[in-house]
C-alpha cells in the first residue's frame, strides 16, 4: 500500500448511513473524514425502499466530500442481517511449481477449491475467512508462501447470503454513483476493531446494538465462530419513550439522546425536562427517573435476548465474556445493566481515532482496519487526493461487472 492511500467504509445502518475515509500512512490509519445521513429506506437492517436509500447514500457520501475536499468514486461496504449464515470447509491442491514452492497462484487455487459448496439456489457466497492451511500435513500454518511442500490444503468457513440482500445491497451503492471495491461482514469488521487477539482467542461475543437490530458475533479459537442478528435494538427504547410520555418519535429520540439512562438507580430526579403531548400544545415536565424506569425494563430484555441466543447457539459454556458495541450502548448505565443481566465479564469498545470516538462508529473504522491488514495492495485504493469535480463525482464511471467482482472475490480473504 502506498502512503497516500485513501480507503473509505460505507456503514449503510437502520438510523444512520456512516461514510470514514481513512488515510492509510505507512501502515497507520488515520481518520481524516467521517460523513453520515439520516437512513431512509432501512427496517430493521434491511433495505426496504431501494430509491429513499440511494438518496441517504448520496447524503452522507456529499457530507464526507465537502469535510475533506475529495471525490469519493469507490467505497467498500459493510453487510450483515439474518440472512448470514456460516458454513466450514475444505479445499486440497498439489503445489503447481517445479520447485515445489508455494506460491501466490497456489494460495488461490486451494481458496477456490475450497468455495465449491453445494448451497441453495438463493443463496451465494459472500466471502472466504481461512482458518489454517496445511502443508503435506503440517497443520496450524497461517501463511504458506515461500515454503516447500507437494500437497496444500486449508480450512475455512465460509460466509454466505441472499441473493436477494446482497444485490439489493450492490444495487443501492451503485445507484448512489460509487463502484464497490468489496463487501466486508459487518461482524468481521466490528471484532478487529474492538476484540484483542486474546478475546478472539478464548471465546468471546461482540454485540453491535444498532438501532433496528442487534448482531451477535461469537469468536472462538481466533477466528469467526457463529453470527446471528435479534430484531431489536435502540429503535424499540425510543417506541417505548415515545408511548410512555404520549410524545412524537422524533421528540423521544431526542429525549432519549439527552437525558436517557439505562438503570433507574442511576437516574436523577432532580433533572427534569418538559414534553410536547400528542394531541396537546400543553408541556407535560418529566425527570430522568421517570425516563429510566421506560428505558430500563427494555434494555434488560435485550440483554436476556443475547444471552439467550449464545446459549441456542450452543456457545453459552465456552464464553469468557462480552464485548458491546454500536449506537445503542452510548446510554449512561449500560454497561452496569449489561454485566447484572449477562452475568460475565463486560466491557464496551469505542475506536480510539479522533472525531470517531464512539460506540456507533466500531463497524465503519473496522472495515477500515481490516481492508488494510487483509485486502490485497491493488484493491485497497478507494479514492484518490484530487480536487473535487463534477465530473469525478458523477455516476457515469464504469462499473465492474457483478459476475467479474463475484470471481476475484475471494483474493481479498488472504
Amino acid at each position: 500500500m502506498s502512503s497516500n492511500d485513501l480507503i473509505v467504509s460505507l456503514d449503510i445502518g437502520t438510523s444512520k448511513i456512516r461514510v470514514i475515509i481513512g488515510e492509510v500512512s505507512n501502515g497507520a490509519i488515520n481518520i481524516i473524514g467521517v460523513g453520515s445521513a439520516d437512513s431512509e429506506g432501512i427496517r430493521k437492517g434491511a433495505i426496504v425502499d431501494i430509491d429513499q436509500t440511494v438518496q441517504s447514500i448520496r447524503s452522507a457520501i456529499d457530507h464526507a466530500e465537502r469535510m475533506v475536499g475529495i471525490s469519493i468514486g469507490e467505497v467498500y461496504v459493510g453487510i450483515a442481517g439474518n440472512h448470514i449464515a456460516l458454513q466450514t470447509n475444505h479445499g486440497v491442491v498439489a503445489v503447481s511449481n517445479e520447485d515445489r514452492e508455494i506460491g501466490e497462484e497456489d494460495i488461490e487455487r486451494v481458496l477456490q477449491a475450497a468455495r465449491v459448496v453445494a448451497l441453495p439456489p438463493e443463496r451465494e457466497i459472500i466471502g472466504l475467512l481461512p482458518k489454517q492451511f496445511l502443508v503435506d500435513g503440517l497443520a496450524d500454518i497461517q501463511d504458506p508462501r515461500g515454503m516447500i511442500g507437494v500437497r496444500l490444503e486449508v480450512e475455512c468457513t465460509i460466509i454466505t447470503g441472499t441473493k436477494a440482500a446482497v444485490h439489493n445491497l450492490m444495487r443501492c451503492v451503485e445507484k448512489a454513483g460509487l463502484r464497490i471495491s468489496g463487501i466486508v461482514l459487518m461482524s468481521l469488521a466490528s471484532g478487529m476493531m474492538a476484540l484483542t487477539k486474546d478475546e478472539k482467542q478464548m471465546g468471546t461475543v461482540l454485540a453491535d446494538i444498532g438501532a433496528g437490530s442487534t448482531t451477535i458475533a461469537v469468536f472462538e479459537g481466533g477466528s469467526l465462530a457463529a453470527v446471528s442478528t435479534l430484531p431489536i435494538g435502540g429503535d424499540y427504547v425510543t417506541s417505548d419513550i415515545c408511548y410512555g410520555l404520549k410524545t412524537q418519535t422524533e421528540h423521544a429520540e431526542k429525549i432519549k439522546l439527552k437525558y436517557g439512562c439505562a438503570r433507574i438507580d442511576d437516574a436523577a430526579d432532580d433533572q427534569k425536562f418538559k414534553v410536547m403531548r400528542v394531541g396537546s400544545n400543553v408541556e407535560k415536565e418529566f425527570s430522568q427517573l421517570d425516563l429510566a424506569n421506560i428505558i430500563e425494563p427494555r434494555m434488560q430484555e435485550i440483554f436476556q435476548m443475547i444471552r439467550q441466543e449464545v446459549k441456542r447457539l450452543g456457545y453459552h459454556e465456552k464464553i469468557n465474556g462480552y464485548v458491546l458495541t454500536g449506537g445503542s450502548v452510548s446510554m449512561p448505565s449500560v454497561l452496569p445493566l449489561a454485566q447484572s443481566e449477562l452475568e460475565s465479564n463486560v466491557r464496551i469498545a469505542v475506536p480510539d481515532y479522533i472525531g470517531v470516538r464512539d460506540p456507533s462508529f466500531s463497524s465503519g473504522v473496522g472495515m477500515i482496519q481490516y481492508v488494510t491488514k487483509y485486502v490485497r495492495t491493488r484493491g485497497a485504493v478507494a479514492a484518490k487526493r484530487a480536487p473535487k469535480t463534477k465530473a469525478a463525482s458523477g455516476g457515469g464511471a464504469s462499473k465492474p461487472g457483478i459476475v467479474e467482482w463475484f470471481k476475484n472475490m475471494f483474493k481479498e480473504f488472504i
